[in-house]
């Protein structure tokens, strides 16, 4: 629990990128994360093909990594590459608003899924707990709450928000059935729902907020 708990402080330090690109444009965003994925990815390779380096990173941050995230023969793409490339993928492909709501959600909803779940996770959902995917959801909630305080949006905002947490909720709680790392499920799964149902439900109010850049 401990480990899980200092991963996860960690994680939340990540907060910072939706919170930045409030102010922040997309370009601007483009040419940071772009970058840092590319360094992301080549960091990654040198740590799983180098010795010297995943020896080096094994010893620092081991305590940080998950089994599978060690470098070893079977090991795979650690959470933060996978944090780095779903923000670069979120600023690219979704509206902004969308974009700091799922990456919101990512950030405060793992966090809050995770330990709570290890804490009091009776019931199994999936590949996780059900009271782990409830806290899940309840902060997702109020992420969507604050988002759309922030950005003056309509209570369609908030309807659909609900809506893309739980679906967000449920591709997390699936995501180690399936092998797929949740930094990356979580806000492609919520931003995909958010912005195809305030697509799909229109409105002068809700082009304008998809307009926001």
């Amino acid at each position: 629990m401990r480990s899980e708990i200092q991963r996860k402080m960690i994680h939340l330090s990540s907060i910072s990128i939706p919170i930045v690109y409030v102010w922040a444009t997309r370009p601007l965003m483009l040419w940071i994360f772009i970058p840092l994925t590319i360094v992301a990815f080549a960091t990654e390779y040198l740590r799983l093909n180098v010795p010297a380096v995943g020896n080096f990173i094994n010893t620092w941050f081991g305590s940080m990594l998950r089994t599978h995230e060690l470098a070893s023969e079977n090991s795979r793409l650690s959470g933060a590459t996978y944090v780095v490339l779903s923000a670069a993928l979120c600023i690219l492909i979704f509206p902004k608003v969308v974009t700091i709501a799922a990456f919101a959600v990512l950030i405060v909803s793992d966090t809050a899924s995770a330990l709570y779940g290890r804490r009091f996770g009776r019931h199994k959902f999936l590949s996780k707990s059900l009271e782990g995917s409830a806290a899940f959801v309840v902060t997702a909630v109020a992420v969507v709450l604050v988002v759309a305080a922030v950005f003056h949006a309509s209570s369609v905002f908030v309807i659909v928000g609900v809506v893309a947490s739980i679906v967000a909720a449920v591709a997390e709680a699936m995501s180690y059935g399936v092998n797929i790392d949740d930094n990356l499920t979580i806000p492609m799964a919520f931003g995909l729902t958010m912005w195809g149902l305030l697509a799909l439900l229109g409105g002068a109010d809700t082009a304008a907020l998809l307009a926001v850049q």
